[in-house]
C-alpha cells in the first residue's frame, strides 16, 4: 500500500549514509526512503558500466515515485571500472582483495549515475558523472590492513575515498562522485528539471 500523504521537496533513494552526508553538507533538507534492493534484479549483466549506473538509478527512482505526490527524488548508483571490469560493493573478503589488486598501480574511472524524478508527474532526467582516479601499488602487507579494517564493507570498488586514503589519488572529476553523489551538479540538475513540463 503506497502513503499518499508523504510530501516532501527532496527524497533520497539511498540507504547510503555518505550520500546522506553529502546532501546535509550541502544544505539539502530532505528525507530517505531506500527502495528494496530487488529493484536492481533487471538490469543486464552484459551492459556497460555507463549504462549500469544509469538504469540502476532510473529503476531506484521509478519504485519509489509512487509514493509521493510531490517533491524531486534523487536516486543514484556508484560503480568503478577498471580494464574494463566493473567493480561494485564487494560481496565478501576474498571479492574485496580481487578488486583491489586489479587495481593496484592503475588508473580507474568511478562512474555514478543519477536520477532526478518530480513528482507530481513522471518528469525525470538522467544524469552520469565520472571520475578518474590512480591507485598505488599495493604491498602484500598493505593490503592484508585494509582487509583486515572492514573499510571496504559496503563500498563500490571495495574502498571510500571519504575515509582520507593516502594510496588513492583523484586525477580528474569531482570528489564527491567518488563517494557517490556528484553534489556540486545537483543545485543546477534539479533547477534544470522544475523548469521542464
Amino acid at each position: 500500500m503506497t502513503n499518499q500523504t508523504n510530501e516532501f521537496s527532496i527524497i533520497l533513494a539511498s540507504q547510503s549514509p555518505r550520500r546522506a552526508k553529502l546532501l546535509e553538507s550541502a544544505g539539502f533538507q530532505f528525507v530517505t526512503d531506500a527502495p528494496d534492493d530487488s529493484v536492481e534484479r533487471g538490469i543486464c549483466s552484459k551492459c556497460s558500466p555507463e549504462d549500469l549506473v544509469l538504469q540502476s538509478a532510473f529503476l531506484k527512482a521509478r519504485a519509489i515515485a509512487p509514493k509521493y505526490n510531490t517533491g524531486v527524488i534523487i536516486a543514484a548508483d556508484t560503480v568503478a571500472e577498471c580494464q574494463g571490469e566493473i567493480l561494485g560493493k564487494p560481496v565478501d573478503r576474498e571479492h574485496a582483495e580481487k578488486m583491489l589488486t586489479l587495481m593496484s598501480g592503475k588508473k580507474h574511472r568511478v562512474l555514478t549515475g543519477v536520477c532526478l524524478w518530480k513528482k507530481p508527474g513522471d518528469c525525470h532526467r538522467l544524469h552520469l558523472e565520472q571520475s578518474v582516479l590512480t591507485m598505488d601499488v599495493l604491498k602484500a602487507q598493505q593490503l592484508e590492513e585494509i582487509l583486515d579494517s572492514d573499510n571496504w564493507i559496503g563500498k563500490a570498488g571495495a574502498f571510500g575515498y571519504q575515509d582520507g586514503l593516502d594510496w588513492l589519488h583523484l586525477e580528474s572529476g569531482l570528489e564527491s562522485n567518488v563517494v557517490g553523489l556528484p553534489i556540486e551538479r545537483l543545485h543546477e540538475w534539479i533547477g534544470e528539471l522544475l523548469e521542464m513540463s
